[in-house]
């Protein structure tokens, strides 16, 4: 489990592990909750969940940039509890992980899922300047030709 990642790092970690023959999944965490939401829709919630459940990894991507409506809290836990101890799963997120168990909504599914995802848990925290948006200091000024 990542948090405080950046998006580099966790797929250069996917192309490692597909390379070696597993089977691997990058998905953001809101399309994962849009695909389980629209699959409640249309009765194939079963088989869409075993999308994210099955792969031997699975990268979740950017964990807590918007809160949990609806079903997702319980969503997301499904997909922890399912994977619990079979599968990989890497989640990065902006957030610390202190801040993840409100995402749940509902303190005892919280504890679970994060029993579940800390459980024999590597947690990297990556501290410092994003690789996307350095500092104003490591920034290049445009030269005066390049300003016309």
């Amino acid at each position: 489990m990542l948090t405080h990642c950046d998006l580099e790092r966790a797929w250069s970690c996917g192309l490692r592990r597909a390379r070696a023959g597993y089977s691997t999944l990058y998905v953001g965490t809101h399309e994962l909750l849009m695909q389980l939401r629209a699959a409640r829709g249309d009765g194939s919630y079963e088989k869409r969940l075993l999308r994210f459940t099955s792969p031997d990894l699975l990268i979740i991507d950017d964990l807590g940039l918007r809160g949990l409506i609806q079903d997702e809290p319980v969503d997301l836990y499904e997909v922890v509890r399912q994977r619990y101890e079979r599968k990989s799963t890497v989640i990065t997120s902006n957030r610390a992980i202190e801040e993840w168990p409100p995402f749940f909504g509902d303190p005892l599914m919280a504890s679970a899922a994060m029993d579940r995802l800390l459980h024999h848990a590597h947690v990297l925290v990556i501290e410092g300047n994003s690789y996307r948006n350095p500092p104003p200091a490591r920034r290049r000024k445009p030269t005066a030709a390049e300003a016309r």
